[in-house]
């Protein structure tokens, strides 16, 4: 099973995808479509697994490109396949070339697909709050109109990651955020734990595309954390499972 946007599916000639972890093959913790290369589940699985999303999207197994994610703002442009052996490390790629599929791997991080349909250019960046707070969708947008895309033109989907209900941080989060913004503050709401907020790290994603100018904006509204289709690192940690799965959420333009 898989998630669209509705604005993403409206472009011609572009494929894309918000994928659960149906599907797969993986099994025990990783039960499903289960893309971590990083992750402790068997490499063969995450490779059919890997592969069958690559299908899906309608490109190569060696054209499903991901890269090294690290919470950085770095994003990478992509011309040409690459292994996962040798996948840069960034939070974020963008391109023009057609045939290749890009995603951002997640699983409670944001992932955010990005698309310029009259320049043919895409993006598609994972937003943690570090890599959200330091820039990488500012990032992305840059990379993108250097390829010719235009941020004005530009549309954004929010993919499937932990909502504001599911999301409690800490004193010191929570600071770190208002000392970069006192506006931030708005993204926080009181606990039930005293000394802890429940942060909205979508609305935080939101207003970010749109203060760089990306006012074409869905969002699925799916909590990674509440809804067992999907993969959960602060549900694995909080079932003190020793490991979790990883989505891979992609976009691509079709040749």
């Amino acid at each position: 099973m898989m998630l669209t946007s509705p604005l993403l599916s409206a472009v011609p000639g572009l494929r894309h995808a918000f994928f659960s972890r149906e599907g797969g093959v993986s099994g025990g913790i990783y039960a499903g479509l289960n893309a971590g290369v990083g992750s402790q589940d068997d490499p063969a699985h995450v490779a059919e697994n890997r592969r069958r999303m690559a299908e899906q999207m309608g490109v190569a197994p060696a054209h499903f490109l991901t890269v090294h994610q690290t919470h950085s703002p770095d994003a990478v442009v992509a011309t040409l396949p690459w292994d996962t052996a040798s996948r840069p490390r960034a939070d974020a790629i963008v391109t023009r070339t057609e045939g290749l599929a890009i995603g951002a791997t997640a699983a409670d991080c944001g992932p955010i697909l990005l698309a310029d349909a009259n320049a043919r250019v895409i993006g598609a960046a994972h937003a943690g709050w570090k890599g959200a707070l330091s820039g990488v969708l500012e990032s992305t947008i840059a990379a993108m109109e250097k390829l010719g895309a235009a941020r004005g033109g530009m549309i954004a989907a929010i993919g499937p990651l932990i909502r504001q209900q599911s999301y409690e941080v800490g004193g010191e989060f929570v600071e770190r955020f208002i000392e970069a913004d006192a506006e931030n503050g708005r993204f926080f709401m009181p606990s039930v734990r005293a000394g802890h907020s429940m942060f909205d790290l979508a609305g935080f994603i939101r207003l970010r595309l749109e203060n760089a100018g990306v006012l074409m904006i869905d969002d699925t509204g799916i909590d990674t954390y509440s809804d067992e289709r999907f993969y959960s690192y602060r549900r694995s940690v909080h079932r003190n499972e020793p490991d979790y799965g990883r989505h891979v959420h992609a976009i691509a333009l079709e040749p």
